[in-house]
């Protein structure tokens, strides 16, 4: 979905199901169907473009609120407004959520954001006192997406557009990688780090880091979180 769609999708979990839903015209409805065994399509009304804000919530975290500018911020939590624009990244996600969760756990210290995507992870660790900041993603569009959204949140945070399976990347007290198993699996070892923060997986995976003492664990609507530390 995200190489047809790399403009945005909406993921809506239906029982045993997910289904996945973009806004498109013929053509991509076409490619659709090309990709996929199962497809249905209906119009959409005139304010389309508008109905995707719907499916942006904002939600809590702790002291943390993660939400859209577009809904009003409480006064009483740590708020981190996050635009995705065309990046990957709202905070409505569970493994967003749980990634949270354990960076809460932890003291600040240097951050490493490895796939930022629109930044919501390193603003957040901004917000808690982390510093300096440091956010990657491979996606020019997440970057700039990041690099908006931190100065929307008033907080600094060095994104940049890097490889994180080439690239030298900065040495930080703690790391976050809300990515794909394999690509976890692969990244992390690379990463010099004293805590690192893993995402983006199914709660039926652990990755497998054997630098790393396995220290902490959270799970959520099927999706899971792990904390590891460097032996």
């Amino acid at each position: 979905m995200l190489e047809l769609f790399p403009e945005g999708f909406e993921e809506t979990d239906r029982d045993q199901e997910v289904q996945l839903a973009a806004y498109t015209s013929a053509d991509g409805e076409r490619r659709l169907r090309e990709a996929f065994a199962e497809v249905s399509s209906e119009p959409v009304a005139d304010d389309w473009q508008d109905r995707w804000r719907s499916f942006h919530r904002p939600g809590r975290v702790g002291p943390l609120w993660v939400g859209p500018p577009w809904e009003p911020t409480p006064e009483d939590a740590l708020a981190v407004v996050i635009d995705p624009g065309r990046a990957f990244g709202t905070g409505a996600h569970p493994t967003t959520r749980l990634s949270l969760e354990l960076l809460l756990e932890l003291e600040p210290g240097s951050l490493l954001d490895v796939g930022c995507g629109s930044g919501v992870l390193a603003i957040a660790g901004a917000k808690l006192g982390f510093a300096p900041v440091h956010a990657f993603d491979a996606d020019e569009t997440a970057v700039e997406a990041a690099h908006a959204n931190a100065e929307r949140n008033s907080v600094a945070v060095q994104a940049g557009l890097a490889d994180a399976l080439t690239a030298v990347l900065p040495t930080a007290d703690v790391a976050v990688a809300n990515i794909a198993l394999d690509v976890v699996e692969a990244v992390v070892p690379r990463l010099e780090a004293g805590v690192v923060v893993t995402s983006g997986y199914l709660d039926s995976q652990r990755p497998a880091l054997a630098a790393f003492e396995h220290a902490g664990h959270r799970a959520q609507d099927g999706w899971a979180a792990d904390l590891f530390r460097a032996k």
